[in-house]
């Protein structure tokens, strides 16, 4: 690293702060906004609104928009550098083009590696934070939405169905219970009623009736009430929004794993999560790539044509992801191709641009 890359990633890291700490004062004002009659609705203090939810929500909304704010601040910061014709006394010297993305390389890979580390720790943790406040304050959030024909696989043999449950009072109607040896089901039990005893942490049936199938032989009976400790928790049965989002990746990992035995569907929209905290990482130093080629060149537009030139291709990645993610969530798309498929995109749009690029 010389004299002339530390004043270029000086530059990048300059102009991507002030660009970011700008955006975040936009984001928290317009949220404010939004929500201003629930904060005075619970009488909410600034201090404890800022400490349970925009200490949540400032990470989460800076991580969204990291790739393109950083994308738009080399644009910036380079066009600057055009305009002046500080490029050309640079690539005049003697310095090659590829010489002179170094400081860029450096750049992306680093607040990439920031990225990566907030997205798979930080973030989800902020987030949970943030949904946390808005599931208790916020209009339209508080209450859980009653589920019906419920069913999941609990265990290697356990499968069971609740024909309705609502997790805000933790009780249920017409639940079934069945065990399963191989292929051969050995075991029914039907409760009218089902609720949750929080002190025992035990599931307690009304109305209940069992049936023990030994082939062709099989018994009987029924009872008022009985307690039975199953491996569910309510908190699995609750509909929350984007609880993707709240997980950090080794617990995003295990959530995966146990649905994935409980043979539970709608999976994609976790596992394009997952793999999306890595591909936002690998788009910050493709977009960075790609914003140093395109506004070194000295053009009569001036950085107003480079501005126009990032917006686009910005939006253009987000309309790529969304279409992605749709395919992947609603149809048979892998997930893992549905987070890559912008990055590869953009990779090949930054390969062909350095080829053309002026040496």
């Amino acid at each position: 690293m010389k004299k002339i890359d530390w004043y270029i990633l000086r530059k990048f890291i300059g102009t991507f702060i002030y660009s970011l700490m700008v955006l975040l004062v936009i984001s928290v004002v317009i949220d404010i906004t939004e929500k201003i009659d629930d904060f005075l609705e619970h009488d909410l203090s600034l201090g404890f609104v800022f400490m349970n939810y925009y200490i949540g929500f400032i990470p989460h909304i800076a991580a969204l928009l990291f790739p393109l704010f950083i994308f738009i601040s080399v644009i910036f910061f380079t066009s600057k550098m055009a305009y002046r014709t500080e490029i050309v006394a640079i690539l005049s010297a003697g310095v090659s083009f590829r010489r002179f993305l170094r400081p860029y390389w450096v750049g992306a890979i680093g607040f990439g590696a920031i990225l990566w580390v907030a997205n798979q720790w930080i973030v989800p943790k902020a987030n949970r934070i943030r949904t946390t406040f808005e599931t208790k304050y916020v209009k339209d959030q508080k209450d859980q939405k009653a589920l019906e024909d419920k069913s999941m696989r609990i265990d290697t043999s356990t499968y069971i169905t609740f024909g309705y449950y609502d997790p805000n009072y933790k009780n249920g109607t017409n639940f079934i219970l069945n065990r399963i040896d191989g292929q051969d089901l050995e075991y029914i039990l039907r409760a009218d009623r089902v609720t949750y005893d929080t002190a025992s942490r035990k599931w307690k049936l009304e109305g209940v009736s069992e049936r023990r199938i030994n082939g062709m032989k099989e018994v009987f009976a029924t009872r008022p009430d009985t307690a039975l400790k199953l491996a569910l928790d309510p908190s699995e049965l609750i509909e929350i929004r984007n609880r993707q989002e709240g997980m950090t990746t080794p617990e995003l990992r295990e959530y995966l794993a146990k649905e994935e035995l409980r043979g539970a569907e709608g999976l994609s929209v976790y596992y394009v999560e997952e793999y999306r905290r890595t591909s936002a990482a690998v788009a910050v130093v493709i977009l960075v790539l790609i914003g140093a080629i395109i506004s070194s060149k000295k053009v009569r537009g001036g950085s107003g044509l480079h501005l126009a030139i990032g917006i686009v291709i910005s939006a253009t990645y987000i309309l790529f992801m969304q279409f992605s993610t749709v395919f992947a969530t609603k149809a048979d798309l892998d997930p893992l191709l549905a987070a890559w498929i912008p990055n590869f995109v953009f990779a090949g749009l930054a390969f062909y641009l350095y080829l053309r690029a002026p040496k």
